[in-house]
């Protein structure tokens, strides 16, 4: 592609490069010069003006923004938008997460610097017709040979994983001199984090905080899912929640996380459905680790060792208040006064 200033008269089928005013009209950035508008140019006294000019093989902006969405969303559940200034859009075809290749997207990227992607976080939770990526082609045109290598790339590039899961139950563990209003709060925020999937809560069931209590509720809870959500912090895979869902006959895939808040995390399978125990952190509507498991589990998304492990780069949220166990130490006189 050629770019530059160009007088007047030589500028007829060059890509406006700066909006100006012509015969009354605004002749807008990106226009299409034809003899019309240089004759317009003229009698306004334009001498010359900034145009670009497409070299054999270029791909125009639209154009090419078009040809990368289609390729990034053929089989990913995502759909492209109309091409516009050189941008298209890939907007979720159902509520899910998005997996992101990071090394393809690198690849597109470091490509041609005029031909860009940028996507939402991998494993992102987007809903039904929520933005996944946009493409951005910078000039006006770049090489189709440039361009061919970015479709080339794309494939496998993303996928959304659509939400599998219609429901889940939720059971609320119990302490003595807790307050009611606490498991008011777990099971607001439990509902909203569910509606956001375009999942239901069920049900919510309450039992005392000893393991024999919380396995004989999964024997029984309703719902594709599972949820745990303890009275007191679950500081080992030994402790209570965890330990019942062994003793329910299920199987504890992890505990703990390398995110915070929602370090004490943990799940694992029952009956063939998901089992999550969710750690006090998640009382509160803010995105925490919790968000990251219970995502990818509504989207059937299997999340091995490798996946946890990948968790603790840009694991560290911003600090919650219904916390019970800050990151910074109390003074001595807070803790005397119990707060």
């Amino acid at each position: 592609m050629r770019f530059g200033p160009v007088p007047v008269a030589e500028a007829a089928g060059g890509v406006l490069a700066h909006a100006l005013g012509a015969g009354g009209r605004r002749l807008r950035k990106g226009a299409v010069l034809g003899p019309a508008e240089v004759a317009a140019l003229a009698a306004d006294g334009v001498a010359e003006v900034t145009v670009a000019r497409l070299d054999p093989g270029d791909v125009a902006e639209g154009a090419a923004a078009a040809r990368l969405a289609a390729a990034l969303a053929e089989g990913a559940g995502l759909v492209p938008g109309r091409a516009f200034t050189g941008r298209a859009n890939l907007a979720a075809t159902a509520a899910g997460v998005v997996a992101v290749d990071a090394a393809r997207v690198a690849a597109i990227n470091r490509n041609d610097a005029g031909i860009t992607l940028a996507t939402v976080a991998p494993w992102a939770r987007v809903a039904a017709g929520g933005l996944a990526a946009t493409v951005k082609i910078l000039p006006y045109a770049v090489p189709g040979a440039a361009l061919a290598r970015a479709v080339d790339a794309a494939a496998g590039a993303l996928r959304l994983h659509r939400v599998v899961l219609r429901d889940a139950g939720l059971i609320l563990t119990e302490v003595p001199g807790q307050g009611a209003r606490l498991a008011e709060k777990a099971e607001r925020a439990t509902a909203a984090r569910l509606a956001r999937l375009g999942m239901g809560l069920c049900r919510v069931v309450r039992v005392a905080h000893r393991t024999e209590a919380i396995a004989a509720a999964l024997a029984t809870l309703p719902g594709d899912m599972a949820l745990i959500l303890t009275g007191s912090a679950t500081s080992d895979a030994r402790d209570a929640g965890p330990a019942a869902l062994v003793a329910a006959g299920g199987r504890l895939e992890r505990f703990g996380l390398p995110v915070d808040p929602g370090n004490l995390t943990f799940w694992g399978t029952l009956g063939g459905r998901p089992v999550l125990g969710m750690p006090g952190s998640a009382r509160s509507p803010v995105a925490s680790g919790v968000d990251l498991v219970l995502d990818r589990l509504a989207c059937g998304v299997t999340i091995d060792a490798e996946a946890v492990a990948a968790m603790g780069v840009g694991g560290l949220g911003r600090e919650l208040p219904v916390r019970g166990h800050p990151r910074e130490p109390r003074s001595p006189s807070r803790e005397r006064m119990g707060d």
